[in-house]
């Protein structure tokens, strides 16, 4: 069957009213608690799982994927108002997002956003359509040595993200991956840095860190400045459309974002967090101003935005047509489909092409969906910056609270957050920033295992890295990234003018 049939074929399930109505119910339920701080697709998705025994197969999945990808667009709303990223993605948003929105551009921040996330979406939706089984053979070419040199790629341009000194940024980073150590080593099933406590040998909430560097940090500098760091209050329909120069800025970095997205989505155990880290790096380097990136550079929102999106509708690739998830909403998704008898795999599109092709279409369909859903709402989002501060960071800590505790209902998340505030404040006004210790966290496990992996298969010969050349590609250019940073540091240091002493001062 080729594509314009798996298409009709597709269309004609997906039109269907009950696969448009648990469609939307989806979407709208992704959207919800993307909004929400700390709650998230992975939740959300768990508590409707034993719904679906209840309802059509293809409609089930729809519908947990319209949670999936819903929560992606909900996401940057709480990240770019509030500064409360509840995923690592939405984190990276929030660096330009939110100081947009402190300059009154919180409309255009979100018009921006739900603009990269439709672009990436449908794009992405595209080469899911076109080039699925090829990028799925391309993801399978990664072995152990390679996701190595993959994540380390992306720690390293993770230097390059915020506004501070590169040096300030990889320390971030290795702060993250000594925080990412605590916990059961998976392979000796020994605890590691837990100092007896129970609640650390799963080592530490991934949603308490983020809220905790994030929005904690936040509400304490806004009140330690009496409030000033609060939202600008005063908007209009006019200025929640972006301007000329604006748009223009958005549509390289969207298209960019999109094809960073894709390929790291395709790609089983990356995610969206690292492609929008490095979307983010990416459009700070090839900028001719990259002295704006964290002040409110319109770019370091349209980019990631639309790689977080991208990301999410190609990570439907591997668990698709080879049945291998990439990340733990993928996983998810696979035990849904097994539960209703569905086995993903290379054989899905010729033996159940109206599934296939039935979802492949609602994922479209789910996308304008938002995108009809989020706009008008644009303006009810902005409005809740109207709300005095005094009584808006009350609020924002008890939804930190409920967020952190709902993930594993459990108190200690809390104490952990509110620790992680505290630290977060002292780093933030020592000039460290946070995202690339958010990073960190997220791929130093990742990094570990397939490090341990590669020098397990190669019986501990470390040449494994560099006899591959996908790995060694990756290794080069890590080695390059590092030489860049350093010489332009260096060259930054030549080029600084030394103070003069004074000659009164005796």
């Amino acid at each position: 069957m080729d594509i314009i049939d798996g298409l009709w074929l597709g269309l004609q399930a997906a039109i269907q009213p009950t696969m448009l109505l648990y469609c939307f119910i989806g979407v709208f339920l992704g959207t919800l608690v993307g909004v929400l701080p700390g709650v998230g697709a992975m939740a959300a998705i768990s508590l409707l799982l034993p719904i679906t025994y209840y309802i059509p197969s293809t409609a089930a999945i729809a519908m947990l994927a319209g949670v999936f990808y819903g929560s992606q667009y909900g996401g940057s709303i709480a990240s770019i108002l509030l500064n409360l990223p509840g995923t690592p993605s939405s984190a990276v948003t929030s660096l330009d997002g939110y100081p947009l929105a402190k300059q009154g551009k919180a409309g255009v921040a979100l018009f921006t956003a739900m603009t990269g996330s439709f672009v990436g979406s449908m794009l992405g939706l595209l080469l899911l359509i076109g080039f699925g089984s090829a990028l799925s053979r391309a993801g399978l070419a990664f072995g152990p040595a390679e996701y190595f040199a993959l994540m380390l790629l992306g720690l390293i341009a993770a230097s390059a993200v915020g506004s501070g000194s590169p040096a300030k940024s990889l320390a971030m980073v290795v702060l993250g991956l000594l925080l990412g150590v605590v916990g059961t080593d998976v392979n000796t099933g020994l605890p590691r840095f837990t100092f007896g406590v129970p609640e650390l040998m799963d080592g530490i909430n991934l949603v308490a860190l983020a809220m905790g560097l994030f929005g904690i940090s936040e509400v304490i500098t806004s009140i330690r400045a009496g409030g000033a760091g609060s939202v600008n209050a005063r908007f209009s329909l006019r200025s929640m459309l972006p301007g000329r120069d604006e748009a223009r800025r958005s549509v390289c970095p969207m298209l960019r974002g999109t094809a960073i997205g894709s390929f790291f989505g395709a790609m089983p155990g990356t995610g969206a967090a690292i492609a929008s880290f490095i979307s983010y790096a990416v459009e700070k380097k090839v900028s001719r101003e990259p002295e704006r990136f964290g002040q409110g550079a319109v770019e370091g929102v349209a980019g990631p935005e639309a790689a977080n999106n991208a990301g999410a509708m190609t990570a439907f690739i591997p668990t698709l047509t080879l049945g291998i998830p990439g990340d733990v909403v993928m996983a998810l998704m696979l035990g849904a489909m097994m539960i209703h008898g569905i086995q993903p795999g290379p054989l899905m599109v010729s033996e159940n092409p109206a599934m296939f092709w039935g979802l492949i279409v609602s994922f479209g369909i789910g996308n304008l969906m938002l995108l009809v859903l989020n706009l008008p709402l644009i303006g009810i989002w902005v409005s809740l910056v109207r709300i005095p501060f005094s009584m808006l960071y009350p609020a924002i800590l008890v939804f930190i609270c409920l967020g952190v505790y709902s993930v594993n209902n459990n108190v200690f998340d809390i104490y952990v957050v509110a620790l992680v505030g505290a630290a977060g404040y002292l780093l933030a006004k020592l000039g460290f920033n946070p995202a690339p210790l958010l990073l960190g966290f997220v791929l130093g496990p990742m990094l570990e295992e397939n490090l341990r992996r590669a020098l397990l298969l190669s019986r501990g010969d470390p040449m494994t890295f560099v006899e591959r050349p996908l790995s060694a590609g990756l290794l080069l250019l890590c080695v390059a990234l590092l030489s860049w940073a350093a010489w332009g540091a260096l060259r930054r240091l030549i080029r600084e003018p030394k103070p003069l002493a004074d000659p009164q001062v005796s």
